[in-house]
């Protein structure tokens, strides 16, 4: 008797979970998605960091890109969060959001077109 997790339908719809193409698609369509649902984000960031170093070298360097954008996008919303006591906040928080859109949108295009991220450890683009 065949193990019923092993049939090929089983393999197709676990695959957004593996490291890979389809996973960081996921990384990043949930980024996107915590603008709306705040939680996504996180899912995202911790699928990113199980995955990291288990795939070919191109898409480490979407782990990494997708990974950096994350932390980064926090630590510039908590520091937008803080200065929102003198206003500057208020400036500050919609282009945070817009960089990490950005950086999100750049990731997916350069993964649909099969390319590695130029530069993952840059902070722009």
């Amino acid at each position: 008797m065949t193990n019923p997790d092993q049939t090929p339908e089983r393999r197709q719809t676990d695959r957004w979970l593996e490291p890979g193409k389809t996973n960081m698609q996921v990384i990043y369509v949930l980024y996107l998605a915590s603008f709306v649902i705040g939680i996504t984000g996180i899912v995202g960031i911790v699928l990113a960091h199980l995955n990291r170093g288990k795939s070919a070298a191109w898409i480490e360097s979407h782990y990494t890109w997708a990974i950096r954008t994350f932390w980064l996008g926090l630590l510039g919303a908590l520091t937008s969060g803080v200065l929102m006591i003198v206003m500057i906040g208020m400036l500050l928080m919609p282009l945070v959001a817009l960089w990490v859109i950005i950086r999100t949108i750049v990731g997916l295009q350069k993964l649909g077109r099969n390319e590695a991220i130029t530069n993952p450890q840059s902070w722009l683009l």
